[in-house]
């Protein structure tokens, strides 16, 4: 029986093979695979079987069942036994040959089977094969590839029978036509051969250890003919791969006579497969083994074939290497190992070859070369020893290579080179020299990602390896020291090596510290030896210039910087204490910073302290011009590197300025002049730098040099008018003339004060002027050229600064103070306005400042000239934009503005009086009332600070009125509402200045602080970015603050100031003005009483006008006193007006909200005229309309939308409180009954046109008019915590949609008995009287309020439960199904809410839920859905006897929902059941247990259902079952696999399951496969999936006694059926599942 039902299993099985899917066929194989794990030997048979009966089956499935014997045989090959294995052994046989065509998956899979078998019954299957290899005919393909893959799979095993298969298979060689058979033929001599060597190399573990490679050698042999001479000639490309690769190996088997006869002919044959063969790694690997195998045995003729051999090698390592293709590579390695065979061998002939290769045109051919020149001093160091001096002498020509690859190689060759001791040799210098060379190329601007290995590597992979290489033998190859030292020091001062710098310095300081701790001289530098060494004063100066730019190339500043410190006693003796310190604090520095955070111009002064330290410590004048000598002559080295020459030429300064011989400082300066590239802005900053640092000590020397070189020949020529077109440009000549000019501001600017007054107007500013203007015919001509303007007003700045710095300045007459004054500002008035592109204006401005301070004073015409052009040419430049350069952009503006503000200052200065600001201002007003933003914020910071400097440096002497401080102040104080935070605060500090300006010209002391006038800073720090609100309560605070400061006699003057504010076109500050206006009349009303009733009638007249706020509170006033006396006429008349209600409307009725009284009267009439009329009207807008339109009634729409404004109103909150039931219940019922409800067409067509000149306040959507008018009413009533938390649950949003409204008003609910319990009572006593409401969605509403109110425990508190229950029962057979849905929900809630008092009334919940249960009126099962959860939640609360008689009834009652097609209907009923069970927990009846086991399967396999919370029912119901069960182990599995949070493996759930399930319940194996096979129709896809898997899990932990249960015909026909399913996961579980049915056979 048992064989008939594992064939019957493999026949299901097999039979499924044919599947399209090959996940179902891979697990028909694991299933098979299973089944041969039980029964081996049986499901073999069954497989051989099959495979004879089905001849016609397709060979992929045919292969699939032999991959499955396959497996079965290597798994248990120990235990088959023979007649199975013969028998297996023949059908493999049989399959691998049925067909004479090659068909390779089938036949390799029958031939694995064979090896499989033959690993153990090598005997048999050699008989077999044998059998099929009979000589004289030629085999089948498969018989000599399965010989061949024998042989490597069981090596002791096959070698004993290759000389019986050896002497068969020879004479078929020579009857073999077919290229096929002839590649199988060569691929089994491969394996022979590497059979026999494995063999022969392993004698001391074969069972035969007298074999000897003799008895190989002639059969090798004679195969080899018949594959060298006749099948390596073939077209077929394959065929002869197969051949090179099978020769490799044969030719170690050959006799030595023999292959010593074969090299003259096999070598070139290999080398000819070269040409034939694009991938060559198996010709170049044969060939190594045929070389090895040669040089084994002393071959002679290996000589001949050297020079063939060598070029085609040669042409093979030069071909591209492809580093994505793994042959292309091995190739090349191969390759290598044939040179590294060959080298060892013929290093003379090798070499000869390769050299002379370096001096060729082609570039791939240089590469491999060097490749292989590399390959060899490494793999053939002992050969190439005495090569040394030729190799060296051969690498010239690749020196001077400019071929990137050919540099990389080149490297690679030289670092070889050096672990090898080649640069010790003459010539090796050159070699390092390269190296540095490489490290110096400068960057590529785009560099491409390359690595150093890439194929095409680019400049900066080629300086990589380079410094890498460089460093690496320094401090790696200790041969290299005396080669480096002091060779590379060598290197550091040729501008050519500066990119090569940074490497240099970290080697050089690696080898002298080495030397150092050698212990050699203190000099380390050995002059004496080496005249090519830079001298110390170059190597000062390099190194000292580069660490100007510290972070260029891989970080040279700190490099440089240890390397001087390394040298110091090499530089000078007496610099080792010095240097050291300073050094180290230098390159701390550095390490602190980055490229992006280090200031240059700090840094550049840190090195010239550093430089004017060391020529201190030093104290040498010789030593001192020898270095300023140095530094003049590398000048030129630095053309191009600006920054670097700008830094030398301050460099040179400084040491002329510490040298004491002045010929030597005027020689330079001259020289210096005479070679200074003019045309280059940096050269003339630099040139002036070093001209004003050498003043410092030598101003008499510079300023006659300067005079010197005017008059020279040099500086005539430039510019004489004829010469202008001989010699130089016109463009030359005035850059000659910008550096002279920026000499001479420097030379101000750095000489010692004392000394420059004298000389200012006769020596400085004269040359200055006389170099700015040209004289043509006798006619002073202005320049055009913006670098002489730019220079021109640098210089005049410095000069000023100068003078004003002196400590004669006060006393200094200034005679050329206006015309200077007038110079510039013809400069600054000639700037375009446009934009901001140098600094002219910022330097002129600052030059203006100093000059201003100086005598004599201004005259006031020439005052406000400068102040006008001075303002126009800076606020109204256009603002700045971010993007490219914004930041330098930015900087700059910020520089000039701040120029503007000290001129503006200074020239305050010089008038400090009230009239003096007032005239300063004036000249402001015009910007600070801009329409532009950026220009009104500029004008306000020159306000503020302006008014702060007249505040800082404010003098009394008496008391004076401050006349106009009311226009200022009026001025001023609407700003602070301005549109740009900036403009706001800068507002708030002038009206704060303008205060304390008061103060102080009331007597107080500058020091005192007003406390009503200090409140205005914190006011400032609050308007950064305020809302709406808080920035006008700002306002109206400043108000206050104002108008308690401000003298009577100021403030008709600040009212009408901001009168003339309102009209303001920044509407921001109109408003804050009128706020201020406000505020004053509130607080200095009294002053003004006649006004009010003027004022009240000109905001009233501006209604009519766009609406502005000020306006419009004055528009309350009177309607609040109107409607104080005929509040109905008022009303009714505003409800007449048009909807929707525009924005004055809409202010008029929150303006009914000032006084309680007013207020609760407006909202009851407002209650009465929305609950009179009926809320919609029902037509139908077609004939045949199947459904009427319900539209909304206009009075109760505007009594709704009136009601919202006056509650808007914060002042109707006592109103509101006052009212709260009726307003809550009636804005809740119209919430309910404005769903879907539609305007009418007349307010459509309103809405559909959009806003006209009067905008509406808020859309006219009805449902959304009530909602907003309760949230309204709420927060006026209090309640602000029952709307946040609607809000942040979106019950708001709920309970405007028709889906969301129940839960909407749920939420509402439960917010309102947290929030607001006290409230409660009269607001259900209102809704009660509502109940019987015709209309069904207030029915809805109210029930859904109530229901949710029971969740709460404040209906106990305030003894509302039993009123609530009656109602709530009474309305269970209300004619609407959601009204009894809602009733059933409450009750539920009750038992939430008040939990205590279920008992009490638990007969009546449980009989409303069964009640609810039954329910068949609602068909789609939402009132069943809410009994169910209703019990559930009741089922926890009822004694056990409540229960005892209902449990077993409502567990049959929830069994159809399982497997209902909604979720939610599933969800509760899985839920309920687990309820059930966790409900009767140790006191279960065997009925009950019945059903509790009866449910197991489908809450097992809806663990698997597609939605989650049906499977998190599903778990929950699962742990509540398994107490019950009695069973502790399914419990704790139970608990285990499905506790909360917890990622549920399904399959290894269900194997613990089912493991427990038949350990404990071994009887219900067949009511669990039984209701397991219900669910293979299952519509859900995972539920199918999971029923086999479940079965098989169940069979799998089953008994043998538990057969019976079983019927296993019935199973394996459902799964049959089950692996025809859609789902190929579903086909899968089947294919798993028949695998295991073997256990029951």
């Amino acid at each position: 029986m048992a064989k008939v039902y594992v064939k019957k299993l493999s026949a299901t099985l097999m039979d499924a093979i044919t599947d399209k899917d090959p996940l179902v066929q891979e697990q028909v194989y694991s299933a098979l695979c299973v089944l041969g794990e039980s029964q081996p030997e049986q499901t073999l048979n069954a497989c051989q079987e099959h495979l004879r009966q089905h001849e016609k089956l397709a060979h992929p499935h045919r292969t699939m069942i032999l991959k499955a014997m396959e497996a079965v045989v290597s798994s248990h090959l120990s235990r088959l036994d023979q007649s199975t294995a013969k028998a297996v052994i023949l059908l493999a046989s049989s399959e691998m040959t049925k067909v004479k065509e090659l068909v390779s998956d089938w036949q390799q899979a029958a031939s694995s089977v064979l090896v499989a078998v033959g690993r153990r019954f090598i005997n048999e299957v050699m008989e077999e094969l044998l059998g099929k290899f009979v000589p004289g005919v030629l085999p089948h393909c498969i018989v000599v590839q399965t010989f061949a893959s024998l042989s490597v799979a069981n090596v002791f095993g096959t070698v004993p029978f290759l000389t019986s298969i050896l002497s068969t298979m020879l004479p078929m060689l020579g009857l073999a036509k077919n290229d096929t058979l002839k590649a199988v033929f060569c691929c089994a001599l491969q394996r022979f051969s590497e059979s026999t060597l494995e063999y022969l190399a392993n004698l001391d573990q074969a069972p035969d250890p007298t074999v000897r490679r003799d008895a190989f050698s002639s059969d090798i042999f004679s195969a080899y003919e018949v594959l060298f001479t006749r099948w390596l000639q073939s077209r077929e490309a394959k065929l002869r791969l197969a051949v090179v690769q099978a020769l490799g190996p044969m030719s170690h088997l050959l006799p030595n006579e023999k292959l010593e006869e074969q090299l003259p002919k096999l070598i070139p044959g290999i080398l000819s497969l070269y040409k034939k063969h694009s991938e060559a790694f198996h010709v170049s690997k044969s060939l190594g083994q045929i070389l090895e195998a040669s040089v084994s045995v002393g071959s002679r003729t290996l000589e001949i074939q050297l020079d063939a051999l060598l070029a085609a090698l040669h042409a093979q390592i030069c071909m591209p290497v492809e580093l994505s293709s793994p042959l292309v590579v091995n190739n090349q390695k191969e390759v290598l190992r044939c040179f590294t065979v060959l080298a060892c061998c013929s290093p003379d002939r090798l070499l000869a070859f390769l050299l002379p290769k370096l001096d060729t045109s082609h570039e791939r051919v240089r590469v491999g070369t060097l490749q292989v020149v590399r390959h060899v001093i490494n793999s053939a160091a002992t050969q190439m020893e005495a090569k040394k001096p030729f190799i060296l002498s051969s690498m010239r020509l690749p020196l001077l290579d400019t071929n990137n690859k050919v540099k990389r190689a080149v490297v690679q060759v030289i670092s070889a080179m050096a672990h090898h001791g080649y640069l010790e040799q003459p010539g090796g210098r050159a070699m390092v020299e390269y190296i540095v060379q490489q490290c110096a190329l400068v960057p590529e601007l785009e560099p491409e990602k390359m690595g150093p290995d890439s194929e095409d590597p680019n400049t900066d992979s080629v300086r990589s390896i380079s410094v890498s290489t460089l460093f690496l033998i320094s401090a790696t190859v200790d041969r290299m020291d005396d080669v480096l030292w002091p060779y590379l020091l060598e290197f550091l001062t040729p501008v050519q090596f500066t990119q090569a710098l940074s490497p240099l310095c970290r080697s050089l300081v690696h080898l002298a510290l080495k030397r150092q701790e050698a212990g050699t001289d203190a000099f380390l530098i050995p002059y004496d030896s080496n005249v090519n060494l830079p001298s110390p004063y170059a190597i000062t100066t390099r190194l000292l210039v580069v660490s100007a730019s510290p972070y260029l190339g891989d970080g040279r500043g700190a490099a440089s910087l240890r390397l001087l410190s390394v040298l110091h006693h090499d530089i000078h003796p007496s610099l080792g204490q010095c240097w050291g310190t300073a050094i180290r604090l230098l390159v701390e520095h550095l390490d602190e910073h980055t490229k992006e955070t280090l200031s240059q111009k700090e840094w550049e002064e840190k090195l010239l302290m550093f430089l004017r330290d060391t020529l201190a410590v030093i104290s040498d004048n010789t030593w001192i011009c020898q270095l300023s000598l140095e530094m003049c002559k590398q000048l030129p080295c630095y053309n191009a590197a600006p920054q670097e020459k700008t830094f030398l030429y301050k460099c040179i300064g400084s040491t002329l300025g510490a040298t004491s011989s002045k010929d030597v400082v005027r020689k330079h300066l001259q020289e210096l002049l005479e070679t200074a590239r003019f045309q280059e802005e940096t050269e003339r900053e630099g040139l002036a730098s070093c001209f004003g640092i050498c003043a410092i000590s030598h101003l008499d020397d510079t300023l006659a040099q300067l005079t010197d070189f005017v008059k020279s020949d040099t500086f005539r020529k430039s510019i004489g008018i004829f010469s202008i077109f001989k010699d130089r440009n016109e463009s030359e000549v005035e850059k000659v003339k910008s550096a002279l000019i920026l000499c001479y501001g420097h030379v101000a600017a750095q000489a010692p004060r004392e000394l420059v007054l004298a000389r200012v107007e006769s020596d400085i500013l004269r040359n200055i002027f006389q170099y700015f203007y040209t004289k043509v015919l006798g006619i002073k001509v202005e320049t055009k050229d913006p670098t002489l303007k730019l220079c021109l007003v640098q210089s005049v700045c410095m000069v000023s600064q100068a003078v004003c710095s002196s400590p004669q300045a006060s006393t200094f007459h200034f005679a050329q103070k206006a015309e200077l004054m007038a110079r510039m500002m013809e400069l600054i008035r000639a700037e375009p306005l446009d934009s901001l592109r140098t600094p002219l204006r910022k330097k002129a401005m600052a030059a203006c400042t100093y000059l201003v301070s100086l005598e004599p004073a201004l005259e006031e015409q020439m005052r406000a000239d400068v102040v006008h052009s001075c303002l126009h040419s800076v606020l109204a430049l256009p603002p700045e934009h971010d993007g490219e350069g914004s930041s330098s952009q930015e900087s700059l503006h910020l520089d000039t503005v701040r120029s503007l503000e000290d001129l503006l200052t200074g020239l305050l200065h010089r008038n400090m009086t009230p009239q003096g600001l007032q005239v300063m201002v004036e000249h402001l007003v015009p910007w600070i009332k801009s329409p532009r933003g950026h220009e009104r914020e500029r004008a306000l910071g020159l306000s503020a600070s302006l008014l702060h400097y007249f505040l800082e440096h404010l003098h009394v002497s008496a008391l004076v009125p401050f006349h106009n401080l009311g226009l200022l102040v009026g001025l001023f104080s609407p700003r602070c509402a301005d549109m740009w935070p900036t403009t706001r605060q800068e507002a708030v500090g002038c009206v704060h200045s303008l205060l304390y300006l008061q103060l102080g010209y009331e007597g107080f002391a500058r020091d005192y602080r007003d406390d009503v006038a200090e409140r205005l800073l914190t006011l400032r720090d609050g308007l950064a970015h305020p809302d709406p609100t808080i920035l006008f309560h700002t306002c109206h605070s400043i108000g206050q603050i104002i108008g308690k400061r401000l003298p009577p006699d100021q403030l008709i003057g600040l009212l009408l100031t901001l009168f003339e504010g309102l009209e303001d076109p920044d509407k921001n500050c109109s408003r804050a003005a009128a706020v201020m206006i406000s505020c004053l009349l509130k607080e200095r009303g009294p002053l003004l009483l006649e006004k009010v009733p003027e004022i009240m009638n000109v905001l009233r007249s501006k209604l009519q006008e766009p609406p502005e706020e000020h306006v419009l509170r004055t528009a309350q006033h009177s309607v609040y006193l109107l409607a104080s006396q005929h509040c109905a006429a008022v009303v009714a008349s505003l409800l007449g007006s048009p909807l929707p209600f525009d924005s004055h409307t809409c202010t008029l009725w929150r303006a009914l909200a000032v006084a309680p009284s007013l207020t609760a009267q407006v909202l009851g009439l407002l209650l009465e005229k929305m609950g009179r009329d009926i809320p919609f009207k029902e037509s139908r807008p077609f004939l045949l309309s199947s459904t009427p339109e319900r539209v909304a009634t206009v009075l109760p729409l505007a009594a709704t939308c009136a009601l919202l404004e006056v509650m808007s109103a914060p002042a109707s909150g006592p109103a509101v409180l006052e009212l709260y039931p009726e307003l809550f219940a009636a804005l809740l019922l119209r919430i309910g009954c404005s769903m879907g409800i539609q305007l009418p067409r007349n307010l459509q067509a309103k809405e559909r046109r959009g806003p006209g000149s009067t905008a509406p306040a808020r859309a006219l959507e009805p449902c959304s008019l009530a909602v907003d008018a309760l949230q309204t009413m709420l927060r006026r009533a209090g309640s602000e915590d029952v709307v946040q938390l609607m809000g942040q649950e979106g019950g708001w949003e709920l309970l405007r949609t028709s889906e969301g409204h129940e839960e909407g008003v749920a939420q509402l609910a439960s917010a309102m008995a947290k929030h607001a319990g006290p409230r409660l009572p009269l607001v259900m006593r209102t809704l009660v009287s509502t109940q019987n409401n015709i209309y069904e969605a207030q029915r809805v509403t109210s029930t859904a309020f109530f229901a949710e109110l029971l969740c709460s425990n404040v209906v106990n508190d305030l003894l509302l439960l039993e009123s609530l229950l009656d109602h709530l029962t009474a309305r269970q057979k209300d004619t609407s199904a959601r009204v009894r849905r809602l009733v059933l929900r409450g009750l539920a809630n009750a038992m939430a809410g008040s939990p205590d008092q279920v008992r009490t009334h638990g007969l009546r919940l449980l009989t409303a839920m069964l009640g609810g249960l039954d329910d068949t009126d609602e068909p789609h099962g939402l009132v069943a859905l809410e009994a169910m959860e209703g019990l559930a939640r009741l089922l926890a609360l009822l004694e056990p006897t409540e229960l005892h008689s209902v449990l077993l009834h409502v567990a049959i009652r929830v069994r159809p929902f399982f497997d209902s097609e909604k979720t939610e209907l599933r969800r509760a009923s899985f839920s309920l059941f687990g309820h059930l069970n966790q409900a009767c927990h140790g006191n279960c009846e065997d009925a009950f247990l019945e059903q509790t086991l009866s449910g197991l399967t489908p809450l097992l396999l809806h663990l698997q259902d597609p939605q989650a919370r049906v499977v998190s029912a599903c778990r929950f119901a699962l742990c509540m079952c398994g107490p019950n069960l009695e069973c502790e182990e399914l419990a704790a599995a139970f608990q285990k696999h499905l506790q909360e949070g917890r990622i549920l493996h399904v399959g290894e759930f269900l194997n613990a399951a089912s493991k427990c399930l038949m350990h404990h319940f071994p009887d219900v194996l067949g009511r669990l496969l039984s209701t397991s096979l219900f669910y293979f129709k299952s519509s859900w896809e995972g539920v199918r999936a999971a029923a086999p898997m479940l079965i098989g899990f169940l069979v799998l932990h089953a008994e043998p006694e538990q057969a019976p249960q079983v019927d296993l015909e019935q199973l394996i026909a459902a799964l049959q059926l089950l692996l025809k399913d859609p789902a190929p996961m579903v086909r899968m579980r089947a294919a798993e599942t028949l695998g295991r049915l073997v256990k029951f056979v």
